[in-house]
């Protein structure tokens, strides 16, 4: 087997594993959305809005530091959800699937076409007014929501397929997190923004120069970037992307000496008489041991191992708990009324026509002047299929409403057309694929 085919191995096996905790994630997705809207419009909804707004912080002689559990969580929580966002994108960037231009070229335009035509859809629906600001919420592309969807499909589904949703998805990220930092960032306080940009410097020194593996002093400096980029205007979250940049998501070392050094160590431990006993009394055999799992750990990117780590928690704690405090949105007796404002329609119209419009046509655009091809395997009719998936904006998108609103009947009509066009994108989508992929054979 060639080194080409075992790289081509190692990222099927990294993307699988990917695959399957969204798809794992999505599910419990959607229970937590389910109970949300549920208890949102029980005769208990009181409690509801009574444990979001509920005030939680820290206090010291005189000072207080508070937020409520609303702002914990999309403040606080989200950081680590973006973290993981912004160590994806990088991934991608250097040794994915946005890696060259000629691999780039597809994705980075549907994802562009799926991020243009939605916001400029709302955009022509809502001209003026405070919800002018809202043309950011469409943008957005929920990748376990719509790998989910993926997944009911079975193997009929090419992995070309899932990795092209994935890339674009990843691209679609990149692009949200500019929009949330370029336009959504509110009066900007210099000294702030400075004292962030310093502590950013410091924690690549430690981490990328000196090597500085004591995670309590990272946590200090990775707290202190949050605080500095939270007073500083821009949006918390953005920390996360931030800090996640410094990380590398390549070896450090050199990889051919780092193997030569293992390949001693265990010949050695082969030629002596190991047992679990003199593991533990042998100096030497323990220090082999160590100079073994040294090895190893260099050869696994900080970035990677932090991924690995984070993925599993952002999928099934922290996103979990932003569907139960975001999308509990109250559908009384105005819901036909709430559905049809400017808000609504243009985030329904936006997510469910202007994804499928920009996706498919920046695409074919990208195809058409010979810059980029299809994946082998997909055609057309699948690539309209994601582009309706792709209109399922759940996560990204409710978080943007609340930055672009200060009116909570904004808020809730902007969520209502979130949810609207996330079951139309994704009930339209899934039928596209489903009479389109070639039928399941195996049985």
């Amino acid at each position: 087997m060639t080194a080409n085919s075992h790289a081509a191995d190692r990222r099927c096996g990294l993307f699988e594993r990917f695959f399957h905790s969204e798809v794992s994630g999505s599910v419990v997705l959607l229970t937590c959305t389910l109970i949300a809207l549920a208890w949102a419009n029980s005769p208990w909804s009181d409690t509801y809005s009574h444990l979001l707004h509920t005030e939680l912080g820290v206090s010291w002689g005189k000072s207080t530091f508070t937020l409520s559990v609303h702002h914990w969580i999309n403040d606080g929580l989200m950081v680590v959800f973006f973290f993981v966002v912004g160590l994806e994108i990088k991934r991608e960037l250097l040794v994915g699937h946005l890696s060259s231009i000629q691999r780039a070229v597809l994705p980075v335009m549907a994802a562009l076409g799926g991020m243009v035509c939605p916001a400029l859809i709302y955009a022509c629906l809502n001209t003026v007014g405070e919800g002018a600001r809202g043309w950011g919420v469409p943008m957005a592309t929920d990748i376990a929501f719509a790998l989910g969807v993926l997944a009911l499909l079975g193997s009929r589904v090419p992995t070309a397929l899932k990795v092209f949703l994935t890339a674009v998805a990843i691209a679609d990220d990149l692009g949200a997190v500019a929009v949330i930092a370029l336009f959504y960032a509110e009066s900007i306080r210099l000294g702030w923004l400075l004292l962030a940009l310093v502590l950013l410097a410091v924690l690549y020194v430690a981490a990328r120069v000196l090597r500085i593996r004591r995670l309590g002093i990272l946590l200090v400096l990775i707290v202190g970037v949050w605080i500095a980029v939270f007073a500083s205007g821009i949006h918390a979250t953005v920390a996360g992307v931030l800090v996640a940049l410094l990380f590398p998501v390549k070896p450090l070392a050199e990889p051919r000496d780092l193997l030569e050094v293992a390949a001693d160590r265990v010949g050695w431990l082969l030629g002596s008489d190991v047992t679990a006993r003199s593991i533990i009394f042998d100096q030497q055999q323990l220090a082999a041991v160590i100079e073994v799992e040294d090895a190893a750990h260099h050869l696994q990117p900080t970035g990677l191992r932090l991924e690995n780590y984070l993925h599993p928690v952002q999928v099934f704690l922290i996103l979990p708990l932003f569907a139960l405090a975001n999308a509990g949105v109250r559908l009384d007796q105005s819901l036909t009324q709430a559905a049809a404002s400017p808000v609504a329609l243009g985030v329904v119209l936006g997510l469910f026509v202007g994804k499928q419009v920009g996706l498919l046509a920046f695409s074919w655009l990208a195809v058409r002047v010979g810059r980029a091809a299809l994946p082998d395997g997909v055609t057309w009719v699948q690539v309209w299929g994601l582009s309706s998936l792709a209109g399922i904006g759940f996560t990204m998108s409710l978080f943007v409403s609340d930055l672009a609103f200060e009116s909570e009947t904004l808020i809730a009509h902007a969520k209502l057309g979130i949810l609207l066009a996330s079951l139309l994108s994704a009930v339209t989508g899934f039928l596209i694929l489903y009479w389109t992929l070639p039928q399941d054979t195996s049985r």
